[in-house]
């Protein structure tokens, strides 16, 4: 969405257009606990008690303003994570990677595949994301207009620390896709090194839906404000034990950690490691869920 647009739809909603101009003028605000005040304000219409976390969303600010490890950075850059996660579960489960360069002139199309996945290594989201095809028709100006945007992004604007210090970079990976011609999204939501929670995402660049399993694969009758739930039962992975156990490696230590996965012809690929699911504010619903959640995360020493 264009930052015009942004406004405009912020304009309807007196607090959506109070986070259009704190987001805006963010660096103004010199203190991090003051900044998520006023965010959680506009998100939720209450004010933070960050001292005292109860809810998810409370004790995500928390985590956001007390816990920086260093190692947070390496585990959000989308280039550095991949030696990261090759060295803790092997690099059978990497997605391979392709090319990389600083800036988009500077990509080799010729010596790509037909089919492939462009991404800058500090953003996030489908919006930084361009995926390819088909390489005769794919529109190089667009493209680099695209990652132009992406590298020139501050996506750690919203204070989340584990963005601001990666190397702004464009990797290319080979373009996987499932049976359904698309790529289903697991993503794994563990706390303190312990798988508790599987989303599963679906028609991620058309209408994304959104289904939560425990990890018996049992559906749950939970789901975040914005993503659709479906009455289908996504078939379990014959993966999902490999895919439980990697993702408890990776967690080890954390508070907690989301750890995204894809399932091609029986293979499994890592995909991310999140640590701000929705930027700390991904509610849940019904909110008897929020508290149990919250109850999962261990808030570690200041």
């Amino acid at each position: 969405m264009r930052e015009n647009s942004r406004f405009f739809v912020a304009l309807k909603q007196p607090r959506f257009l109070l986070l259009y101009f704190l987001n805006r003028f963010s660096r103004f605000i010199r203190s991090d606990k003051q900044y998520y005040r006023w965010q959680y304000y506009c998100f939720t219409g209450h004010w933070l008690d960050i001292d005292n976390p109860q809810t998810y969303v409370e004790k995500m600010q928390w985590l956001k303003v007390h816990d920086r490890n260093p190692l947070y950075t390496t585990m959000a850059d989308k280039y550095a994570v991949k030696n990261y996660v090759a060295k803790k579960i092997g690099e059978q489960y990497i997605v391979p990677l392709l090319g990389v360069w600083d800036k988009p002139e500077q990509i080799d199309y010729k010596n790509l595949p037909d089919k492939f996945v462009l991404k800058a290594t500090h953003g996030g989201g489908a919006l930084d994301v361009v995926i390819c095809r088909d390489k005769k028709s794919l529109e190089k100006d667009k493209v680099k207009k695209k990652l132009d945007k992406s590298l020139a992004s501050d996506f750690w604007r919203m204070r989340e620390y584990q963005y601001k210090n990666i190397p702004r970079k464009i990797i290319a990976e080979e373009y996987l896709e499932d049976e359904t011609g698309q790529l289903t999204d697991y993503k794994v939501m563990c706390f303190s090194g312990k798988a508790k929670l599987i989303q599963v995402h679906r028609n991620r660049f058309t209408h994304q839906t959104q289904d939560i399993y425990d990890t018996e694969w049992n559906k749950v009758r939970l789901w975040q404000r914005g993503y659709p739930f479906t009455d289908d039962m996504v078939k379990k992975p014959q993966v999902l034990d490999e895919m439980l156990r990697c993702s408890e490696v990776l967690a080890e230590g954390l508070p907690q950690v989301r750890v995204d996965w894809y399932v091609v012809n029986g293979k499994l690929y890592f995909g991310e490691l999140t640590l701000t699911d929705g930027g700390g504010f991904a509610d849940w619903e019904p909110k008897e869920w929020d508290e149990k959640i919250a109850d999962w995360i261990n808030l570690p020493s200041k």
